[in-house]
């Protein structure tokens, strides 16, 4: 494909990310930036308080002796103080560096080491105890603010109250805008480290020009408008969280901002957004809980649901090749939706444009799914390294199962092993401190090499068919894709939570597979296992019975050297906090399979 170069076409490109900011405050200073839970209900604050805010905590990293590109981390989950402080770096032209909170605190030291930080906003208490366990091999560090609690008396003034830390900015607020005016577009603008599926976290090297070309390239596709209300509970720590600030920043739409997961439905509900984007594994929740709930009811309610989404598919087989329902069709769609399908858009606050999906890979039969309710799942594709926005369906003109064309000004083109390529602004400038590992990855003339596999259909439209590092071989010398397979089960089996894939050189292919806790409780209670433990629930013969169905289904779908012959059902959930997943949920595969070993082994005994 031949790129245009961006700074061409994307007119409206602005400089840096703090020039993003101020335009945005400048050009609608009273219009809603943010609003977040407070007490019983939501907080909003406008542009213009925004900056004050802003530029108030930027000042207090000028008088903390922050310097330009210096780093400052921010080790919270996603809430509104994040992107408060995120906004303070980029005023006082530091970099930030992010931090998972449920990073482990061996790691979160090597970060914080690594990334030379000099100032963290830490969450709470138990963000700054993981810090203190290793104070020795973190010299750099001169300062933590504690977002939430008081500091400690015995870190003494090494910890201060976020109070404190607003106070002390109020003596150099004449200083921030001297500040502003040393931000280059090369100056490093966040040091974003990967989730680590494999091997230890690289410090992804991301300049203000990745950021202002993502927000041009966004407004440029057109899918977005200031109208818009975006619901963000994302992690701000991973890419996919951040490309969503700088395209808010460069278009000036409002968000809503909680990122407890627990609450995403629920504040779906309440704050009724035009967009919202989330990894697959919300999706596949969401579906999941539907489908069970169902199930549960069984009878008429259970075939007047199967029926609306009957039509509703009909009717999405129509409309993603660009026609409506007609005749008795558009009939059957307004009953059907009166009476199901709008009832299931209510549930995310009945206003949703679009959904997008990123950061893994979404199984096409899931997008149909809920597009037949009218929800329509544009997924796109990017990487930390590419600032996570390469390319995106668009509402005018998708494909389902595709991650879209490239945005203007990125190139893509596939290797001749199949491997996706990329060259554009969104680019990184490489890996912090590892220029090794740069070069490994980028050639001289800046193509980076993506490690996933891929291609383009006649019309432009990319399809990802999986991690090159996750495709396997059989001992029969067959090649398999675990991720399709693994979507495909989740999308079939509403109990299903995890579902990993494995037989590199082994005679046959297997999986492990874990039940998600609340499907599997509702489902127990209806098969004679009511109140069980989750462990003696999910490796019960009924169980294993049920999901047998399942897999069954699975490979009647699958060519015959794919096809499972056999699975195991774990006792427990894969979770982020026992290392088995990424906080932006994907699977740590070779981290399971290593835990796992014994019970993979057993089956092929």
């Amino acid at each position: 494909m031949n790129p245009v170069a961006a700074s061409a076409v994307l007119s409206n490109r602005k400089t840096t990310m703090a020039e993003m900011f101020l335009d945005r405050v400048a050009a609608s200073p009273q219009r809603e930036a943010f609003r977040y839970p407070s007490g019983e209900g939501w907080t909003s604050v406008s542009w213009a308080e925004t900056d004050a805010l802003a530029r108030r905590r930027a000042a207090g990293l000028i008088a903390l002796g922050v310097e330009p590109e210096q780093r400052v981390a921010i080790a919270s989950s996603t809430r509104i103080e994040w992107v408060d402080c995120f906004l303070a770096a980029v005023l006082a032209a530091a970099a930030t560096t992010t931090i998972y909170p449920t990073t482990m605190a061996a790691d979160v030291a090597y970060i914080v080491a690594d990334a030379d930080v000099q100032v963290i906003f830490a969450e709470d208490a138990g963000q700054v105890d993981k810090l203190r366990a290793h104070k020795a091999e973190i010299p750099s560090l001169r300062k933590i603010v504690l977002l939430d609690g008081t500091p400690s008396a015995d870190d003494g003034d090494w910890v201060m109250s976020l109070a404190d830390f607003d106070a002390l900015g109020d003596a150099h607020l004449a200083e921030v805008d001297e500040r502003i005016a040393q931000v280059k577009p090369d100056h490093l603008c966040t040091l974003i480290y990967t989730s680590g599926t494999t091997g230890r976290p690289k410090g992804v090297r991301l300049p203000h020009s990745v950021w202002t070309y993502e927000g041009a390239a966004v407004e440029e596709t057109g899918v977005l408008s200031p109208d818009d209300l975006q619901f963000l509970w994302l992690p701000l720590s991973h890419v996919f969280g951040q490309v969503l600030v700088a395209v808010q920043l460069q278009i000036g739409f409002a968000t809503a901002i909680d990122g407890r997961i627990d609450k995403i439905v629920e504040n779906a509900a309440i704050v009724q957004p035009t967009f919202m984007a989330a990894a697959p594994r919300i999706f596949e929740k969401a579906h999941s809980r539907i489908k069970t709930m169902i199930a549960d009811e069984g009878g008429v309610k259970a075939k007047l649901f199967d029926w609306a989404f009957g039509v509703g598919a009909r009717a999405s087989v129509l409309r993603q090749k660009g026609s409506e329902p007609t005749g008795l069709l558009a009939v059957q769609l307004a009953v059907a939706d009166k009476l199901v399908l709008s009832k299931i858009r209510a549930r995310f606050g009945g206003r949703i444009r679009f959904f997008v999906s990123g950061s893994a890979a979404l199984d096409k039969q899931l997008a149909e799914w809920f597009h037949a309710a009218g929800l329509l799942i544009l997924e796109g594709y990017g990487l930390s390294e590419t600032a996570a926005g390469s390319s995106l369906n668009r509402p005018t003109g998708y494909r389902l199962g595709s991650v879209g064309p490239p945005f203007t000004g990125t190139e893509i083109t596939i290797a001749e092993d199949g491997e996706i390529l990329i060259k554009g602004d969104g680019v990184m400038s490489g890996y912090h401190n590892l220029p090794q590992q740069t070069a490994e990855v980028m050639t001289a003339d800046g193509w980076f090499h993506t490690g996933d596999i891929g291609h383009f259909d006649d019309d432009g439209f990319l399809f990802i068919t999986d991690r090159k590092k996750d495709l396997f071989k059989t001992s029969g010398g067959k090649y398999v894709a675990p991720q399709v397979i693994e979507g495909r089960f989740k999308t079939l089996c509403p109990y299903a939570s995890q579902f990993v894939v494995h037989g590199n050189k082994r005679n046959f292919v297997s999986a492990l597979i874990t039940l998600d806790p609340d499907a599997i409780a509702t489902w127990a209670n209806a098969n004679g296992l009511a109140g069980k433990p989750y462990a003696e629930i999910v490796t019960s013969p009924a169980a294993h019975a049920m999901v047998q169905g399942y897999v069954d289904e699975l490979n009647a779908g699958l060519n015959r050297w794919e096809t499972i012959k056999k699975f195991a059902i774990l006792d427990r959930d894969l979770t982020v906090e026992s290392g088995e997943m990424t906080p932006s949920l994907k699977l740590k595969r070779k981290y399971v399979e290593t835990q796992y070993a014994e019970v993979l082994d057993g089956l092929y005994k």
